[in-house]
């Protein structure tokens, strides 16, 4: 019996059953052109917003899915440095974060260019600009070799593992990825939508690369719901929504890469996440609105800088409490300056004092 998609004898030949697909893709399609519609509608200021905060939580979120976490103002630091927005003093990112950050953005800004082996290798070495996975070296900017052994994807402690999964072996990655690329950039009678959900299946199944394979799929995934949008602007978050149902997506991936070549579970599946990823989006607009709100009602007020920073910060989502001992971390001033800055915006009634304090007093958003 075969183990794995991949052995099948029409490989990679997926079959997929469209009547099934053809109510939840027409649903999907009419909610994204209402997203998009919305979305489009809003002034530029707060379209520029729900971008960035989008693609903030793509790079933070898919990252987190393969258990990396990364600090969030880095990634929207590098993020609006790029788009050139001016979102005040936020920190400078690493190496690291702005690798994923140029991986994020070419795929979505540039959607409409090539995929092509070179372009991945850019994106994979961007990933891993130091030549390691953690601890260890690995082979960066080009496919994997034989001599780093079968790509397993295992769990379970050591002497105890489960192979979830294994790979196409080294010698036929390159033959694997020159069919996927002449797919991907000549195939136009698939949905494109439905292109994404293959492609990202497609992509994951090979495991091209030593590791980063889940971060580029979903790359690719997204850079293809752009051509199916036709703008670089990104207004949902597919990997937030991947984040959050982790486990049914491994699942799915197993079940699928285990079965034959009827794809069918995985695109209903990728359909119905991608729908949910609407829903998320509509949070976003709803705080993006907010925060317009927010600063119209403040039009007169007399905010200096370091105040409408961390204003900011917490109308994004200050993580822990706002104490006098942070403003001055954040902003680099003295204790003094910060909990002047903070007492003068409680006077202004934009800022109340939390109830309890201790040795440590808190501040939160005053209700409006």
């Amino acid at each position: 019996m075969l183990a794995y998609i991949h052995q099948q004898p029409d490989w990679p030949r997926f079959s997929w059953n469209s009547d099934a697909l053809a109510r939840p893709l027409a649903a999907v399609r009419l909610r994204q052109g209402q997203l998009i519609g919305r979305m489009q509608g809003l002034g530029f200021p707060q379209q520029e917003e729900a971008v960035l905060t989008t693609l903030t939580e793509e790079v933070l979120k898919s990252s987190e899915i393969e258990g990396e976490k990364l600090d969030k103002d880095a990634v929207r630091s590098s993020l609006a440095r790029r788009l050139g927005m001016d979102v005040g003093a936020l920190p400078s990112a690493d190496r690291n974060v702005e690798g994923i950050v140029e991986m994020m953005l070419d795929a979505t800004q540039r959607f409409k260019a090539a995929l092509t082996a070179e372009r991945l290798f850019g994106w994979h070495a961007s990933l891993f600009p130091t030549g390691r996975s953690n601890m260890k070296k690995i082979t960066v900017g080009a496919w994997r070799s034989a001599s780093a052994g079968p790509m397993q994807v295992v769990s379970g402690d050591y002497g105890r593992e489960r192979v979830h999964y294994e790979a196409p072996p080294a010698a036929t990655v390159d033959a694997d990825m020159t069919a996927f690329l002449d797919w991907y950039n000549t195939e136009e009678k698939i949905d494109p939508i439905i292109k994404a959900a293959i492609a990202h299946l497609w992509f994951v199944t090979i495991h091209p690369f030593e590791d980063g394979n889940g971060r580029i799929a979903r790359a690719i995934a997204d850079m293809s719901l752009a051509r199916s949008e036709g703008i670089p602007q990104r207004f949902y978050s597919m990997s937030a929504q991947i984040r959050a149902e982790r486990k049914t997506y491994y699942e799915m991936l197993e079940s699928i890469q285990k079965g034959d070549l009827n794809i069918t579970p995985w695109l209903e599946w990728f359909l119905g996440c991608l729908d949910r990823a609407f829903s998320g989006a509509e949070t976003i607009l709803a705080t993006v609105l907010e925060k317009a709100e927010f600063w119209k009602r403040l039009a007169t007020a007399k905010i200096n800088d370091r105040q409408r920073d961390m204003l900011n910060r917490v109308l994004d989502g200050f993580e822990g409490k706002l104490t006098s001992s942070k403003w001055a971390a954040i902003e680099k001033c003295s204790p003094d300056t910060a909990l002047r800055d903070i007492l003068d915006l409680v006077d202004q009634g934009i800022l109340a004092k939390d109830k309890g304090g201790g040795r440590s007093t808190s501040y939160s958003l005053a209700s409006s």
